[in-house]
């Protein structure tokens, strides 16, 4: 029993870690995130297509856990704004991908690139055994997720 608490300590100390980690990250929010004119439902579709690359219209009503209409809606101002394209697939053309458009891609590949430079800043100033150490923390919890997913828990 002792051996499970301290171990619940453990993961609750690396939690901790990795949120003053992020704050340390992003100490204040990058104005291109505050400047981004989009609603909350539209950012979670952009960054849902960022992640997954084209997605049908169902898995995203599905991911935003609301009705294809409302899914179809949020999708229809993001093409509006030339942020999202949608396309046919030639073989079915009543299934209807959508992925993001070069705009949008550039928008939210910005946004990414942000966290990128100021980690590898951080990083940069790590010694050689602590870049190790981080290497293999990392690989370790991928490894983990990698298999969680094979295991259909996520």
């Amino acid at each position: 029993m002792k051996q499970e608490s301290n171990r619940e300590a453990q993961v609750e100390h690396i939690l901790q870690l990795g949120e003053k980690a992020f704050r340390e990250l992003f100490p204040i929010v990058p104005k291109e995130w505050l400047q981004l004119d989009l609603t909350m439902p539209q950012l979670k579709v952009i960054l849902l297509l960022f992640l997954s690359g084209p997605t049908r219209m169902s898995e995203i009503a599905t991911a935003l856990d609301v009705s294809l209409a409302t899914a179809t809606g949020v999708v229809d101002r993001l093409v509006e704004r030339d942020t999202v394209m949608r396309e046919s697939l030639p073989e079915d053309r009543r299934v209807v991908l959508c992925r993001l458009s070069d705009k949008g891609q550039k928008m939210i590949g910005g946004l990414w690139q942000l966290a990128r430079d100021r980690t590898k800043e951080l990083l940069e100033a790590v010694d050689s055994s602590q870049l190790t150490l981080i290497t293999e923390a990392l690989d370790a919890l991928l490894q983990a997720g990698e298999t969680e997913l094979q295991q259909g828990r996520r």
